[in-house]
C-alpha cells in the first residue's frame, strides 16, 4: 500500500472506476487526482469523493509541464497511474496532433517528474492496439512478446508512450511497469464508445452504425476486472514489467449491436452498415497467462453477468449520460 498515489485521467471511464475502488479500498492512502476535463472526462463521475474530500483534485493537462510541476511540489507522492489519454480512434484518424500532446508529451512529463521526485512506482495503462490486427482467420492471441504494430494514429502515441516508459526504466532506473488492456465496457463511459453509443442510439430508435460488414472481433472485460488487476500490478510486479490484462470473451460488433438490441426489445431493422473506418482491425485477442501465473490475477465477471449489470446501469442512468452530453 502507497502513502499517497497520483491518478491522472481520474475523470474518464476507467480512470473514475479505478479512484473508486483505490478509495474504498485503501481508506489510509491520500488519493490525488487530474484531469484536463476533456468533453470526455466529467467530475459527476467521482463527485462523492470530491464531496467528501477523500481525493485533492487538479484541472491540468498533462501536455502542460509546468501546470503538472506544481502536483508534484505541492505533495509527496509516492506512486502514479497514468489514464490520461486521448482514445477515440476515430477522432485520432480526422486530427492526430491532440492525441500528440497528451499520450506522449504528456506521458513523457510524467515520466520526467516521477524520475525527478523518485516516485517509488509509475504504472502506464495501455491498449491491445499497440500489437495491431491479428486477421479474421487467426486463432493466435497476443502476447506480451508479440510485436507492437500499431495501425491506426491512436495506437501509435500509446505505442510511444510505451515505448518512453521502457526507456526511463532501462535509462534511469525508473521502477515502471506497463498494460495492456482489452476493450473496457461498464459503468460511467462515455457515449461515444460502442456499447454506451449504440445503448443511446437504439434507446432512441435510431439507428445504429455498424462499419463494414461488422464482423471485427474484440475481447470485452468488465472495467471491475481491469481496476483488479492495475491494483494487483502496482502492488507485486517487478519494475520493467508488461501485462496484458484481458477478459477471455471476444465479441463482434454486430453481435453486441444484437445484444443491445434484444435487451431494449428493439428491432434489428435498426442496425445500418456504413462505410469502413480507416485501418479498421479485424481481431484483438489478448492472452493473460502472464498475469495469472506471475500474479494471480484472472477476470472474475462472466461476459453474460457483466453486460447485463451495465446495460442495467445505463438503463437507470439515463440522468448521468445526459449530463456529460450536454456539459
Amino acid at each position: 500500500m502507497f502513502k499517497s498515489i497520483l491518478i491522472t485521467g481520474a475523470a474518464g471511464f476507467i480512470g473514475s472506476n479505478f479512484v473508486k475502488y483505490y478509495a474504498e479500498k485503501y481508506p489510509e492512502t491520500e488519493i490525488i487526482v487530474v484531469d484536463k476535463l476533456t468533453y470526455a472526462g466529467n467530475l459527476i463521475s467521482i463527485q462523492d469523493l470530491l464531496d467528501s474530500n477523500r481525493i485533492k483534485f487538479y484541472q491540468i493537462d498533462i501536455a502542460d509541464l509546468n501546470a503538472l510541476s506544481i502536483v508534484f511540489k505541492e505533495n509527496k507522492i509516492d506512486a502514479v497511474i497514468n489514464f490520461a489519454a486521448e482514445s477515440h480512434v476515430d477522432n485520432s484518424i480526422v486530427d492526430s496532433s491532440v492525441f500528440i500532446q497528451s499520450n506522449i508529451v504528456g506521458t513523457h512529463n510524467l515520466l520526467v517528474l516521477a524520475q525527478n521526485h523518485g516516485i517509488s512506482r509509475y504504472h502506464q495503462v495501455s491498449t491491445d492496439e499497440v500489437y495491431g490486427d491479428l486477421g479474421l482467420g487467426s486463432k493466435d492471441f497476443m502476447t506480451e512478446n508479440t510485436p507492437l504494430a500499431p495501425n491506426c494514429p491512436y495506437a501509435a502515441t500509446k505505442t510511444s508512450a510505451d515505448l518512453l516508459v521502457r526507456s526511463f526504466h532501462e535509462t534511469y532506473g525508473l521502477n515502471a511497469t506497463i498494460s495492456r488492456c482489452s476493450n473496457n465496457y461498464g459503468p460511467y463511459q462515455y457515449p461515444e464508445k460502442l456499447i454506451p453509443l449504440f445503448f443511446s442510439l437504439a434507446n432512441q430508435e435510431k439507428k445504429l452504425p455498424i462499419y463494414g460488414d461488422g464482423i471485427y472481433v474484440r475481447d470485452w472485460l468488465h472495467v471491475t476486472d481491469h481496476v483488479s488487476a492495475l491494483d494487483v500490478i502496482l502492488n507485486k510486479a517487478i519494475a520493467g514489467s508488461v501485462y496484458n490484462i484481458g477478459g477471455n470473451f471476444e465479441r463482434t460488433t454486430l453481435e453486441i449491436a444484437q445484444l443491445i438490441l434484444d435487451y431494449l426489445g428493439k428491432d434489428s431493422a435498426l442496425i445500418e452498415y456504413v462505410e469502413n473506418r480507416k485501418a479498421h482491425d479485424r481481431r484483438y485477442a489478448i492472452d493473460s497467462t502472464k498475469i495469472k501465473n506471475d500474479l494471480g490475477w484472472e477476470p472474475k465477471v462472466p461476459f453474460k453477468d457483466g453486460i447485463l449489470s451495465t446495460f442495467n446501469w445505463y438503463n437507470s442512468n439515463q440522468n448521468w449520460v445526459n449530463h456529460v452530453l450536454n456539459n
